[in-house]
């Protein structure tokens, strides 16, 4: 893994990362303090953040520093949550020694045809990430499958699903809404958008499936979480 090469102006070294994160929180929070509404030992609180997220936007296995990136929110004494599309097989199982403490990948169609239908690649990854599922399921950290669903697109063969999700052997499922926010409004409408109803019914037909069970689910977010218990207990341990 190692450090940036000064000479590279391509990335910002990993502790300059984990460092920016922590100032910038500071940044956020700062004009709480002298409100009349802020919890002040909530604020006290914020004033040390316990997670990074890697990331919500973005691939973060892009990043070829991204061991280092988890080894410094770690030595800060963070959770770190990894989430990606699973595009880059090869950068989990290098992770190994420094796997972060949960790690997220997307699966948002059921085969390859509905894959290079919704999310258009600039190459055919289906088969990296079909990779990337045998790997999750090598890798001693918490694991996750989270599927996006779309209404009209991708929300179908519940079964194969299954099929895909058992080579990975998450210990959680997590299927919720595609919501209408961002930029993801320029390319869809807001029909797309599914109830939570329908999100709750998909994810029971995959966890009959599968012999997982609905571990929670949070209406006014339109997800649910599954598990092979049938609680959250892991999901809750650090």
């Amino acid at each position: 893994m190692g450090v940036p090469d000064q000479k590279d102006k391509k990335w910002d070294d990993p502790a300059s990362i984990a460092n920016g994160c922590i100032d910038t929180q500071m940044k956020l929070i700062s004009g709480f303090k002298g409100a009349q509404t802020t919890d002040i030992k909530k604020f006290e609180e914020a004033k040390n953040p316990k997670q990074a997220a890697i990331s919500l936007i973005g691939e973060p296995t892009l990043y070829p520093f991204l061991g280092d990136l988890i080894s410094e929110f770690h030595k800060k004494e963070m959770t770190t949550f990894l989430v990606t599309n699973g595009t880059n097989p090869d950068v989990l199982e290098d992770l190994a020694p420094v796997l972060p403490t949960q790690l997220y990948v997307s699966l948002n169609a059921p085969d390859e045809e509905t894959y290079l239908r919704i999310c258009r690649p600039i190459q055919n990854y289906w088969s990296r990430i079909n990779e990337s599922l045998e790997i999750l399921s090598t890798l001693n950290t918490r694991t996750v499958i989270r599927i996006t669903l779309m209404d009209g697109l991708n929300i179908k063969n519940p079964e194969k699903y299954a099929e895909l999700i058992e080579v990975a052997k998450p210990d959680f499922i997590e299927v919720k809404a595609y919501m209408h926010l961002g930029f993801s409004r320029k390319r869809l409408n807001r029909e797309v958008m599914p109830e939570h109803d329908t999100v709750k019914y998909f994810a029971e037909k995959i966890a009959s499936e599968m012999g997982y069970e609905v571990a929670d689910e949070v209406e006014i977010s339109r997800v649910v979480v599954l598990s092979r218990d049938g609680t959250i207990e892991k999901l809750l341990s650090d």
